[in-house]
């Protein structure tokens, strides 16, 4: 078995050991990537205060390039008997380079490597999530404009109450994942900050140069304060996860709607056959399975900021270990979305609009509305229009032409999808995924 990097002459009780352990080494893969750029920042940085030389350092980058490749192509694990991501990496390289590989920790804790993994693995995943987004955002919008003109009933109380329309319905999720990414881009910014340096949370008596790490992985700033660089464990999953829940609270919605939309009563929309499944018994069935599983998948995501909180919100300043079991909702949590937005976007493309609702004269009284503000623009007091109309409807002489003439912004006959757009595009800039690509392409591609 192989020893841990903090592992003196006294062995751990097995039971304790895969008690304390978990399914850290499982959540670790997700992490190993970003430890070993981390380490080539980190030790970059060692060569130029003198802590290795030039030789040294040009053959730890190049190992560490080749362990970085087992991570792209699927063949990098960790060990049996390996505690972590970190041991494991530290492992290889000494099994290659000899005391060299034992070098790579000096002016390092385990505390900010961890807290440096998740934030490079975090910022890769909010620029995924982000670019998924704007694919759901762009089907939305463009079936919002294709459907801008048909008309279906919107609802209050789940009773039908005023016109809307298929513009206005997509295009209202359209613009609600605009108000996600601008929260997804305000977690996005506490991620983007450079914890490596602060060691266990007290720095180090190394003169590190913090300042070179941080614009070496193409980071906004940093952490400055060390303490605070180890408070913030836990404080950054659960801003990241608050941002994860508001999209997923979008598409949940969204599913929700799709669903009932999608059922006899309503005949609304038609789902992709492809996206349904059958019944054991009865052969009519095609239900939205693809739907109601997204909007369960959201709902248990909507969930996660809560179950973050649980975990740390009692903990006082310094590092505890209460703090891994976050890894093992969070990390997963990515992965869960990004399958909900694509999943979500090819419906979205696929889904077939009802054009001819309003033809059954159930949803006649949707226009009663537009009937009374008629009779007002033609001079009668408002309250008047409002209850002859009302009369008209209890006596059923209600009629009423169905088209509307709604021109204010927002409304059926004036969508603003060029602004909606317009300020996703403006939003998306604001994340600068540039200056962080170039920074790890140039660890990893000098």
């Amino acid at each position: 078995m192989a020893q841990k990097l903090w592992e003196k002459n006294i062995q751990v009780n097995e039971e304790i050991e895969r008690f304390t352990v978990g399914r850290d080494r499982e959540m670790d893969l997700y992490l190993a990537e970003h430890d070993i750029v981390g380490s080539m920042a980190h030790i970059t940085m060692l060569e130029s205060i003198g802590l290795l030389t030039t030789d040294e350092l040009n053959q730890l980058l190049a190992e560490l390039r080749t362990i970085y490749q087992t991570t792209q192509d699927g063949t990098f694990v960790i060990e049996e008997g390996v505690e972590d991501v970190h041991s494991q990496v530290e492992l290889m390289l000494t099994r290659k380079l000899g005391d060299i590989g034992k070098k790579i920790h000096s002016g390092r804790s385990r505390n900010d490597q961890v807290l440096l993994d998740l934030k490079l693995f975090t910022r890769k995943q909010l620029r995924e999530i982000a670019e998924e987004t704007v694919v759901l955002f762009d089907e939305l919008i463009k079936q919002s404009n294709r459907y801008r003109n048909v008309l279906m009933p919107g609802y209050t109380h789940l009773q039908i109450a005023m016109p809307s329309s298929f513009g206005l319905w997509f295009g209202a999720y359209a613009e609600s994942l605009v108000d996600d990414m601008m929260l997804l881009q305000a977690a996005y910014r506490v991620c983007n900050r450079n914890p490596l340096g602060s060691a266990a949370g007290y720095g180090s008596s190394f003169p590190l140069n913090r300042k070179m790490t941080t614009q070496l992985l193409g980071f906004h700033s940093m952490n400055y304060n060390v303490v605070y660089a180890q408070m913030g464990r836990g404080k950054m999953e659960r801003n990241v996860a608050f941002a994860l829940a508001s999209i997923a609270g979008t598409i949940s919605k969204l599913a929700f709607d799709a669903c009932m939309f999608n059922s006899q009563n309503f005949a609304f929309v038609k789902l992709p056959d492809e996206c349904t499944t059958g019944s054991s018994i009865m052969p009519h069935k095609k239900n939205p399975d693809v739907f109601e599983l997204t909007r369960a998948k959201c709902n248990k995501i909507q969930s996660l900021p809560g179950q973050i909180m649980m975990i740390a919100n009692n903990l006082p300043s310094g590092y505890f270990r209460d703090l891994q079991i976050i890894k093992e909702i969070f990390l997963p949590a990515f992965n869960e979305l990004k399958d909900c937005l694509r999943m979500t976007a090819y419906i979205i493309n696929r889904i077939k609009v009802n054009e001819h609702i309003l033809d059954d004269d159930r949803y006649l009284h949707i226009f009663s509305v537009e009937e009374v503000n008629r009779l007002a623009k033609e001079g009668m007091p408002f309250r008047d229009a409002y209850k002859k109309v009302g009369l008209d409807i209890e006596a059923g002489k209600f009629m009423h032409d169905k088209t509307v003439n709604h021109t204010h912004e927002g409304s059926i006959g004036n969508l603003c999808n060029e602004q909606i757009e317009e300020l996703m595009k403006q939003t998306l800039a604001g994340f600068d995924f540039e200056t962080v690509l170039n920074a790890e392409s140039q660890l990893l591609h000098p």
